[in-house]
């Protein structure tokens, strides 16, 4: 497969612009000691880029006004983590120091909610020390809003799982994954416009209403809902089913659409899942199946258009699919540089509505 895009079909693609980059642990290494985040137009032209100095998980997230956020690669407390906004020219006008791990949302009222981590003991998880899930929500001037504990709702696990589910939870925190039991990778906050919440039925709360967090717990195959007033899990799926997840999100109809790595399984698959009824309404996978696989990072976004656009991020590659599963626009990362670790975490498309602030800026 040759570098850059080589399909486009602009009459059946969300046009816009996608924001991607390389992740780098050491950016110091490129060419220039920086690590490079770009904003590309539809031939996979470049239309900005912004320079970094920390160390680069590549999720990175356009702001209205122009500036870009961008988390660090490192999952130390070292001085370099945490989240940074860069204006047009790259330098960074807002830092806010935490263990940021995988995943950002920001709020309509500009608060960050941040999935972080931990390491401390927790005998219900076995002996030793463990990597613990902490969501937080952060106000711009750096005061903690919330803060949910991953380790303190094994209960509701438990409560929430069918027997098969929760064994498969137990052998895989007793086996390999001891450390990182959960290498949670997500929390999505559920829009003001999802439309899942229909059984409310006896006055039982909505575990799906506006609000709520989605989080994925990679190692242990489960994904899950966070009722945001009590703190509790209300709804969790996924063992037997799912396979090294990635970012699933509740889109406009309600329904979860989550990348499915396939890490075991041998195949990836982007699923749209119906978290009421716990089937699949729409799912894409490869031909042959083997051929779209990334065993890890990874995502996929439903776009304005009922297209998907999906990031198979082991091979920097991204494409575009329509919901009849032709794909419409293909695209390979191509500016690998000394210090990349030679993978894209996920994408984003934006519409050139959104984008016009920025290109206002930069002229």
């Amino acid at each position: 497969m040759e570098n850059g895009v080589t399909t486009y079909e602009p009459e059946h693609c969300f046009d816009g612009y996608t924001l991607v980059c390389e992740s780098y642990d050491d950016p110091s290494l490129a060419a220039d000691g920086t690590g490079k985040i770009y904003l590309i137009d539809m031939h996979g032209e470049p239309v900005h880029r912004w320079h970094t100095q920390a160390p680069l998980q590549s999720f990175c997230r356009l702001l209205p006004d122009g500036n870009l956020l961008y988390p660090t690669h490192d999952r130390s407390d070292s001085k370099q983590a945490g989240i940074r906004e860069l204006d047009a020219e790259s330098n960074v006008v807002w830092y806010y120091h935490c263990r940021v791990d995988h995943d950002f949302q920001v709020l309509d009222n500009g608060n960050l909610v941040i999935h972080t981590i931990t390491d401390n003991m927790y005998p219900q998880l076995g002996p030793g020390l463990k990597r613990q899930p902490y969501i937080i929500e952060v106000a711009r001037d750096g005061e903690l809003l919330w803060e949910w504990h991953g380790e303190e709702h094994l209960r509701e696990l438990e409560e929430l799982l069918p027997p098969e589910g929760w064994e498969h939870f137990r052998r895989r925190v007793a086996s390999e994954f001891a450390f990182d039991w959960a290498h949670n990778n997500t929390c999505q906050v559920i829009p003001p416009n999802a439309t899942c919440e229909k059984e409310q039925a006896g006055g039982s709360p909505a575990r799906f209403k506006p609000g709520n967090i989605i989080f994925s717990y990679r190692s242990v195959d489960i994904i899950g809902v966070i009722e945001r007033e009590s703190g509790q899990i209300v709804w969790a799926w996924g063992p037997g089913e799912l396979d090294g997840q990635h970012k699933p999100h509740m889109l406009q109809n309600g329904n979860i659409l989550i990348f499915d790595n396939g890490t075991l399984r041998g195949y990836s698959r982007v699923i749209e899942f119906n978290p009421l009824t716990e089937t699949i309404a729409w799912e894409y996978t490869g031909t042959p199946q083997e051929s779209f696989l990334s065993k890890y990072i990874s995502g996929a976004q439903r776009l304005p258009n009922g297209n998907t656009l999906i990031c198979e991020g082991g091979k920097r590659h991204l494409f575009e699919v329509t919901p009849d599963k032709e794909i419409v626009w293909d695209f390979v990362f191509p500016w690998h540089e000394e210090g990349g670790l030679g993978s894209t975490y996920r994408c984003l498309r934006y519409s050139p509505e959104y984008v016009q602030p920025l290109l206002d800026r930069i002229g």
